[in-house]
């Protein structure tokens, strides 16, 4: 199968999208399986003439016996997720931002609220605008007719209170110190966090320190420096989060995962 990562051309999407793939099937009767790992992204998935089987920390995507489209998405999980997609799928996967799904879909809370779903279709025509995407065979036009399809259900307001909350808890600082500056209570801000982004902010801020160190790794000399980097208290406390998001070390994870590519996968 041919996997294909892509930014988005429109400005305007770059502040919501963090990229896109296509995938297709391929020539050599090969399928994909891999290994995830936990990001703070809502991830959308659309795919054509398929069927999905979930299991706790396994998808399988698999040819369906019937002609379709079908679409999931996945806002929150803390371990890592096997993938298998056999041989046949052509498929779409959109990574939005975090808060980036709100400006786009009304009752976006709901879907966070879930974590996970296997029918996504947030608009009358999702399913249709997809599947004419799907058929469509230059990607050039295909990336064009995907992006168009998004900016057109873009509500592009100013920023509000949740992203200035963000960016805050992305730097790393203390949640009471984050309340105080907003004249909110501490609780108060821990719930609106969770509702907005389908995750505390506890939980948000190791996953985003995992992401950070991957992105770090290539420029440090070694864990010490890279726990720093990364906003991590220490070597130990590094290693810690990654034997929880990863299952295995950040040894073992940076010698087996290429951290150069778009999509950080362990492929099988």
């Amino acid at each position: 199968m041919k996997i294909e990562f892509y930014r988005p051309l429109h400005k305007v999407l770059q502040r919501y999208i963090e990229g896109y793939y296509f995938i297709s099937p391929g020539d050599d009767g090969q399928g994909m399986h891999y290994w995830t790992f936990p990001n703070n992204f809502f991830i959308v998935s659309v795919c054509k003439d398929a069927q999905i089987a979930a299991e706790p920390n396994k998808i399988t995507v698999s040819p369906a016996p019937e002609k379709n489209v079908i679409a999931n998405f996945v806002s929150r999980y803390t371990s890592p997720i096997e993938v298998v997609v056999e041989n046949g799928i052509s498929e779409i996967t959109i990574y939005f931002k975090p808060l980036a799904i709100h400006y786009f879909i009304e009752n976006a809370a709901a879907l966070l609220e879930q974590g996970n779903g296997l029918d996504f279709q947030p608009f009358p025509d999702f399913i249709a605008a997809m599947e004419n995407i799907l058929l469509e065979t230059d990607r050039a036009v295909q990336q064009h007719r995907l992006e168009d399809y998004w900016i057109s259900k873009l509500d592009d307001r100013a920023p509000g209170l949740m992203e200035k909350i963000l960016a805050e808890i992305e730097s790393d600082r203390k949640i009471e110190e984050i309340a105080q500056q907003n004249n909110v209570s501490r609780q108060y801000l821990s719930r609106l966090f969770t509702r907005e982004t389908g995750k505390s902010p506890s939980e948000f801020r190791r996953i985003n320190r995992f992401r950070n160190a991957i992105s770090n790794q290539k420029n440090s000399r070694n864990l010490t420096e890279l726990s720093y980097e990364s906003l991590f208290y220490d070597q130990s406390h590094l290693i810690k989060d990654f034997k929880q998001l990863t299952n295995i070390s950040p040894y073992a994870f940076f010698k087996k995962v290429d951290t150069s590519s778009e999509y950080i996968w362990l492929f099988i």
